[in-house]
């Protein structure tokens, strides 16, 4: 992997993402080593080069640059690791990239919410918790949410399924295990599972299976999303289904005339996760919306 030093980490959104909450974005990579097949960063568009992979080894002083500005201001609001890259690849227990990331979060007192599929994640609990109890929340989050969230994805509960769609990353029962350990500690953690894929782990009993699973180890939240398919994407997507589910690949061309699936469908997906989680006791994602 390579090595670069970046002048800027830290990404200010224009609005407030209303899924998972981030004012702000930081990626302490280029790149994925989990090679997921749906991942929409084979694109090129997050990376300096398709497919390719590097450390941002300057990115803990360089946001510390900029967090102390954002704190002598007070513009205080959750910060996101991992929205176009994994923070938790294997070359991070070596490098320690995210861990200062975290460090340097939790010293300006920012809420921070870690979106990831490795299990190393848990190596940094004692982090998370410290992040938990110094954040300053935005006065709209106030009581309603933690200083400190993980968020777990996965696209399927189905090992096998999983080594298709997820190569790279670990098993589906080992986030679980990871997302357990988290809780126990007092953590507040969910499930993202986004994307869901069509005719592989959309359908409701693929869904409520995932969705029971989630909440029986401790889980506060889940999302559930649709997949999305474009360019370049699209195109290997299809070519990794023809080898392993070729009868699918007409239906997916009817689905995906454009990058998105029609409203019908993700208003459905919604619905069935709606009543899934209602039917379950678990939020739909983190404010229960």
């Amino acid at each position: 992997m390579d090595e670069v030093r970046v002048k800027s980490v830290l990404n200010k959104h224009r609005r407030r993402d209303s899924w998972f909450l981030d004012d702000y974005s930081v990626n302490p990579y280029y790149g994925c080593q989990f090679s997921c097949i749906y991942c929409y960063i084979r694109g090129g568009k997050y990376t300096r080069k398709p497919n390719e992979l590097a450390a941002k080894i300057n990115a803990p002083e360089v946001l510390d640059r900029q967090l102390r500005r954002r704190a002598s201001r007070k513009e205080y609001g959750f910060i996101a690791l991992g929205t176009s890259t994994e923070p938790y690849m294997k070359v991070e227990r070596e490098l320690e990239i995210t861990r200062k990331v975290l460090g340097v979060i939790s010293h300006y007192r920012f809420p921070a919410h870690v979106l990831t599929k490795s299990t190393l994640v848990t190596r940094d609990s004692d982090l998370l918790l410290e992040v938990a109890d110094r954040a300053l929340l935005p006065t709209d989050l106030k009581g309603r949410v933690s200083g400190a969230l993980v968020t777990i994805s996965m696209s399927t509960v189905d090992e096998e399924l999983a080594k298709f769609l997820e190569p790279g990353a670990p098993p589906p029962s080992e986030r679980f295990e990871a997302l357990e350990r988290l809780r126990e500690e007092g953590i507040e953690v969910g499930v993202a599972f986004i994307p869901v894929i069509p005719f592989l782990s959309d359908g409701e009993d693929e869904l409520r299976r995932a969705i029971r699973e989630a909440k029986d180890r401790g889980a506060n939240y889940v999302f559930v999303g649709a997949l999305t398919l474009s360019g370049d994407l699209k195109r290997s997507f299809l070519r990794a289904l023809e080898v392993r589910f070729p009868e699918l690949v007409g239906e997916y061309r009817k689905i995906f005339r454009g990058g998105y699936p029609s409203r019908e469908y993700q208003d459905g997906l919604h619905s069935t996760a709606m009543t899934i989680c209602m039917d379950e006791g678990v939020r739909l994602r983190i404010l229960g919306r």
